[in-house]
């Protein structure tokens, strides 16, 4: 054995939990080169934390009663980047603005659900699983997406998170373990050799595991897993060119990384990604207007990039929050916790515009927007019109696709 021993490389990866999170899949899982599938469509979900402010993100500029509501806060409309005559984008979404006027960006308005809850831990769990506090839950929905397709799959990971963040719920499984690759430098053990890590590693997996501890056949797996994804992407970050430039954030630094694997062929459909810091409660204006400008920018270089690439088609880019924010500004210049929000779905296979309508300004629910689009029928269309697959046992109930997917195969539920 290497000068690692078995029981520093245990003691060390049993720690790991500040290096490395996964909740893994089959071993050895990128050690060899993918097969590009171009038919299969890949989906990447950012999901931006804290409750992002719809309002002042698709601004309704032209109603009397957002500007009454909001004196501080409402965005000029000579700022804003107009849509129509009465709606538009915060002009910090260019990025996204631009994506609309080359018909690659749908915003789905008014998006929410039932009995809102304001927790957002309660809130995020909900859009996870798609069930309530009373109600199991062992999984989420995309992991209930990736039981579903478990042995379709090649040898690499169905899904993948990037970050340092705690896996997201919506990707728990019970049958198949996903990965989280937090960055090409943390992805180590702090004060052993990369290589030599590597190589522990792979000579434990291929010891007898019969009689091995717990620990190790978790090792074996998980951890051989979480490294060999981690040579994989270090090895795009070196070699990929990207066909635009991407934004230096943490956000658009992981789409550039997402857009190198597709290009390398990984055959990973889900990827995911986070930023945070969308809870506003005070001295908004420029907060939200840097978190905005990342993620409209990043999603921009991205989808832009994959078109040059030529993997625009099969790829999607889905933008979601647990929540938006009252209507009504606070007193310290910031807006506090709501209810319905937009959602944003970028790629070339999606029918570009505003999706239904803007909810009422002066018909609220204690004080909050009334949604009337249920987040469930966009992963509808997510599920049956992009991934192609029942919607029905996934999302635990029948939900209407929202109209947001064109010129793809529509799977209708069973």
């Amino acid at each position: 054995m290497t000068n690692l021993t078995r029981r520093r490389f245990l003691t060390r990866a049993g720690s790991g939990a500040a290096v490395l999170t996964l909740s893994g899949t089959a071993p050895q899982f990128l050690l060899a080169a993918a097969a590009k599938s171009v038919s299969e469509r890949i989906l990447v979900v950012v999901e931006m934390a804290g409750g992002n402010d719809g309002l002042n993100s698709i601004v309704p500029f032209a109603d009397d009663d957002y500007r009454r509501l909001r004196p501080k806060l409402a965005i000029p409309t000579a700022d804003v980047l107009k849509i129509d005559d009465r709606t538009g984008f915060h002009s910090s979404l260019r990025g996204l603005a631009d994506l609309l006027n080359n018909q690659h960006l749908a915003v789905v308005q008014g998006v929410g659900y039932d009995n809102p809850n304001r927790s957002h831990f309660e809130s995020m769990d909900i859009w996870h699983t798609c069930q309530r506090k009373n109600e199991s839950r062992t999984d989420g929905w995309l992991g209930r997406w990736l039981d579903s397709v478990a042995g379709a799959q090649s040898t690499d990971p169905t899904g993948l998170h990037l970050g340092a963040d705690k896996q997201p719920f919506a990707l728990m499984s019970r049958n198949v373990r996903v990965p989280s690759i937090r960055s090409l430098e943390q992805f180590r053990l702090d004060g052993i050799d990369r290589e030599q890590f590597r190589r522990t590693v792979q000579e434990l997996t291929r010891q007898d595991t019969s009689s091995s501890s717990d620990l190790l056949a978790f090792v074996q797996t998980s951890t051989n897993s979480a490294i060999a994804a981690s040579h994989r992407i270090e090895t795009v970050g070196k070699t990929y060119k990207p066909a635009t430039s991407y934004p230096d954030s943490e956000l658009g630094q992981r789409l550039k990384t997402i857009a190198g694997l597709v290009v390398s062929g990984l055959t990973t459909r889900i990827y995911y990604v986070r930023i945070d810091g969308f809870d506003t409660h005070s001295q908004q204006p420029n907060a939200h207007a840097g978190l905005l400008r990342q993620v409209g920018d990043g999603v921009h270089s991205f989808i832009t990039d994959m078109i040059a690439q030529g993997h625009g088609d099969r790829v999607a880019v889905m933008c979601f929050s647990e929540f938006g924010r009252r209507v009504a500004e606070n007193a310290s210049e910031g807006t506090d916790h709501g209810t319905a929000g937009p959602m944003f779905i970028a790629g070339t296979k999606i029918h570009a515009g505003l999706i239904g309508r803007q909810p009422s300004l002066n018909d609220l629910q204690d004080g909050d927007l009334k949604h009337h689009t249920d987040f469930r029928q966009v992963y509808a269309a997510v599920l049956q019109n992009w991934l192609n697959c029942d919607s029905t046992s996934i999302l635990h109930g029948r939900f209407e696709p929202v109209n947001v997917f064109a010129n793809v195969e529509v799977k209708a539920n069973s």
